[in-house]
């Protein structure tokens, strides 16, 4: 597939959908509607397989570029790999590193939430790795070492990992404190417009809950029963489960007591699939009244599965009433660098249309910003 195909059919895709209202979004931080935009049309903004963060240049001519797109949020990441990516005060007392040493030269936090504003684009502060502690670093990196006792462990006893990423246990109160006093310093020090938690937050694998904190909850709340070694045991998962709603009802609530105007999203996996294997039980949070937007990751490449998911949800977990919170995450670019094809994507928006939800988000910055040149060209 050619890329410049791919490009063309975006922006087109993007304006046809109808670009969003100047007057949806104010800096102002007084009033509490101000910083929910209906629809929405965003991008994930990553640190990794793309040169947007890597300089105050690249920022400014990403907004620009997303603002002729028609986007109106950019999901910027902030926590990645045990690193946030702007500079945090708990970060240096923790680690002793403040923040990702790609961006100490400059606040990219404050650059790219001032160059959005300035276009009317919202920024949220996108927590990508969640209570995940670190990617492909056996002993879990500097977190698990510092604090070994965070540890989400299997039933073997063995740091839990998944996927490449290993993991803190986010039950637990000491990580699920640490987690929110970065969320709360993002919120106090910065004009982000929200914060999101992803497919990590709140989440943690299934395989885990046996670490010795964990286990010694479920006895007390069991008659002193162990817990199941089977980790897919159905009362299990939902003991567990039920942990992480408690957090995502706590996370509602202190974000929003430390910035009302605040956006609390959510971009978890699609369910039932999520809670079976992460623990998210992410229809409960809506019931709940626990997120102001959420963005469930129906990373499909065939039309027909994406629709069966975007179906199961829309006529099985969310009510009507709530569709105007659903915004899907569409896979457009891998990380691995491939183009998902462009009339499979065309047809995952119609799909969001055909059945009422009329926003989505796009993974990731990089399939806007693979070509800027001919993305400038083709808008003239």
């Amino acid at each position: 597939m050619k890329r410049t195909m791919y490009h063309g059919w975006l922006i087109a895709l993007l304006f046809s959908a109808g670009l969003f209202e100047a007057d949806c979004y104010s800096q102002s931080s007084t009033d509490s509607a101000v910083r929910i935009v209906r629809p929405v049309r965003g991008v994930w903004v990553a640190n990794v397989g793309t040169p947007t963060l890597t300089s105050i240049k690249g920022i400014h001519e990403f907004v620009d570029l997303a603002d002729r797109c028609g986007i109106n949020t950019l999901y910027v990441v902030v926590w990645n790999r045990g690193m946030t990516t702007y500079p945090s005060e708990i970060m240096l007392r923790e680690s002793g590193q403040a923040v990702d040493p790609r961006y100490q030269e400059f606040d990219m936090l404050k650059e790219i939430v001032d160059a959005a504003h300035a276009k009317k684009i919202r920024v949220i502060a996108w927590f990508e790795f969640g209570f995940s502690c670190s990617y492909e670093e056996p002993d879990g990196g500097w977190l698990i070492r510092k604090h070994p006792d965070w540890a989400a462990l299997d039933v073997d006893g063995k740091l839990v990992s998944k996927d490449g990423f290993q993991w803190m246990n986010g039950s637990r109160p000491e990580v699920q404190d640490f987690v929110l006093s970065l969320l709360k310093e993002i919120l106090t020090n910065y004009d982000v417009d929200g914060v999101q938690g992803d497919d990590r937050l709140p989440g943690c694998p299934s395989t885990g809950g046996y670490d010795p904190w964990t286990v010694k909850l479920y006895k007390e709340q069991h008659a002193g029963r162990e817990p199941p070694a089977d980790h897919l045991d159905p009362d299990w998962i939902e003991w567990r489960a039920n942990l992480l709603n408690e957090f995502m009802g706590r996370m509602y609530r202190e974000m929003k007591a430390t910035r009302p105007d605040a956006v609390v999203s959510a971009a978890p996996s699609i369910y039932p699939w999520c809670k079976q294997q992460y623990l998210q039980d992410w229809p409960i949070w809506i019931e709940n009244g626990w997120v102001d937007e959420i963005c469930p990751q129906i990373y499909r490449s065939e039309v027909a599965v994406y629709e069966a998911e975007l179906k199961k949800i829309v006529d099985q977990f969310v009510a009507p009433e709530n569709y105007h919170l659903l915004s899907p995450g569409i896979l457009v670019l891998t990380a691995d660098g491939d183009y998902n094809d462009t009339e499979r994507v065309q047809g995952m928006v119609e799909a969001n249309r055909a059945v009422g939800i009329e926003g989505e988000v796009f993974f990731y910055d990089a399939a806007l910003n693979e070509n800027r040149e001919f993305f400038e060209s083709l808008y003239k």
